[in-house]
């Protein structure tokens, strides 16, 4: 049993109470003078600890409320794979804009199935990358990181865990 939280619904009311000590921490963290590999080096230790101990198939969330870019080399590859047309595959299961970005037409996500996903070995980089806990520049991409905090147990605990680590009193 892991000691982290995995509910989506708790995890979401337990975040709400806490936007405005976010905010706070964003300005804080900011104003702290680490230098930021020094900051990278903390989250990416921290984020390995949690991303460990957390199984996304208890949660799942990512996939039922996320917008998922798509690049034209990942649509050949399912297409290939469900030996279909790359045109069919667009026509069932993608979204263009105008600007021609490709993402997933469906919320939740269309190989979302039992809390899994369905084609996770051919899964988009999007998908592989979140929560983007590994990255370097910590730093810049936490507002954006915090958009995610009441939605993945990953990004949430991994931010409290940090709080603590760093003397942030909010």
């Amino acid at each position: 049993m892991s000691q982290y939280m995995n509910d989506p619904g708790l995890l979401a009311s337990e975040a709400e109470g806490r936007e405005a000590e976010n905010d706070k921490f964003v300005q804080w963290l900011g104003d702290s003078g680490e230098r930021g590999d020094q900051l990278d080096e903390r989250v990416h230790r921290i984020y390995n600890r949690v991303e460990a101990a957390i199984d996304c198939t208890h949660c799942g969330n990512c996939c039922n409320t996320l917008i998922i870019d798509v690049s034209a080399n990942e649509i050949s590859k399912c297409a290939d794979a469900m030996a279909v047309s790359e045109a069919e595959f667009k026509e069932k299961y993608i979204e263009e804009s105008q600007q021609g970005r490709c993402f997933i037409s469906s919320i939740p996500c269309h190989f979302f199935a039992d809390k899994k996903c369905t084609i996770y070995d051919l899964r988009f980089d999007d998908c592989r990358q979140f929560p983007h806990l590994h990255k370097p520049d910590f730093l810049q991409r936490l507002p954006g990181t915090l958009l995610h905090y009441s939605r993945c147990p990953i990004i949430y605990h991994t931010i409290e865990e940090l709080k603590v680590e760093v003397g942030f009193e909010g």
